[in-house]
């Protein structure tokens, strides 16, 4: 039987609540929960990875630079099947999104956590693990790209989002649904992913991209900001269809013109931005001016892809190419 490797980077699925400071803190080493696995499950092919103890908030884009070099040297090895990344919920989308962008294995990686630590009734962690490993192990895992497994669900990294701040069922994707799911010992994948593409992107972060949500009112103050601390990207988390009040119009072009490349997408939770209207701020004004259309993609998630093409080097047509579907 082949390896899975689990490689362990904090989270609440690593937590207990601490009496004196009253509050969850990390507290569960790898070895523990690995051990506890052992005891309740058959799987003797496991493999841990202490990379780190950090809470999600923490992990920065040169942490999953890091997590990417880590998985690039297990999955490598012939007697690696697949690798599981236990990862803090509140970011964990997005770090599964940086990995399925410069995913250059057909093996299964795989992302799990937990809504609650090990201190409460309900604890998800162990369920996520276990069936975790089960997709890892699966030879229908090979070739879906990076998955997020969570409640017995399958989700494609970049299809999925947190949706709850409590939930269990928290990790959806709102327009098409899960993959599949884990059922007992089976492992059932429904359809494939509709959107993701195989952009093979190099390891690689620019710290120097912004996320910016757009608001009724809104004036380009914060745009004009990101440019005097010499923004290389901002992504806009723009109204609707991906429009933005008009009064943003010379921030933004002043932007371009210094070179900052400017992504759209929208802060509606479902559908793709498209240039319907033709007003100022409107989504044909924005394309006029050079910005680039993001399609559905979530703002976090344009960020993670802006920031690594700028980083790879790539043009203002070849990253236009990324973003389009």
């Amino acid at each position: 039987m082949k390896k899975v490797a689990l490689i362990f980077t904090g989270g609440t699925i690593a937590m207990k609540v601490n009496s004196k400071l009253q509050g969850a803190v990390p507290s569960v080493t790898p070895s523990e929960l690995v051990s506890t696995l052992s005891e309740v499950t058959e799987f003797d092919n496991l493999v841990a990875y202490d990379f780190s103890k950090l809470p999600s908030p923490s992990i920065t884009p040169k942490k999953m630079f890091e997590l990417k070099t880590l998985i690039d040297t297990i999955l490598e090895k012939d007697s690696f099947c697949g690798v599981v990344v236990v990862h803090g919920t509140d970011t964990l989308e997005e770090t599964a999104f940086y990995l399925d962008i410069i995913s250059t294995s057909s093996k299964p990686i795989v992302l799990t956590g937990s809504m609650k630590n090990a201190s409460e009734l309900g604890y998800d962690g162990l369920t996520n693990l276990v069936s975790s490993i089960k997709v890892a192990m699966s030879k229908d895992s090979i070739d879906k790209g990076v998955l997020v497994v969570m409640n017995y669900q399958i989700n494609a990294a970049c299809e999925v989002a947190k949706t709850h701040t409590l939930n269990l069922d928290t990790f959806k994707s709102f327009e098409f649904g899960p993959l599949g799911i884990i059922d007992d010992e089976d492992v059932i994948y429904f359809r494939s992913t509709t959107q993701r593409k195989d952009y093979r992107l190099k390891n690689g972060v620019n710290d120097h991209t912004y996320l910016l949500k757009v608001y009724a009112g809104m004036t380009g103050e914060l745009i004009d900001f990101c440019v005097e601390k010499q923004a290389k990207g901002i992504v806009l988390e723009a109204l609707g269809r991906g429009n933005v009040p008009a009064v943003l119009m010379d921030a933004i072009r002043n932007a371009r013109q210094h070179g900052v490349e400017i992504v759209i997408v929208s802060r509606c939770y479902g559908g793709r931005v498209l240039d319907t209207y033709g007003y100022l701020g409107g989504g044909k004004d924005l394309v006029k001016t050079g910005c680039i259309l993001g399609g559905n993609l979530s703002g976090p998630k344009a960020r993670i892809l802006l920031m690594t093409a700028i980083e790879n080097g790539l043009s203002h047509s070849q990253i236009k190419d990324l973003f389009t579907y």
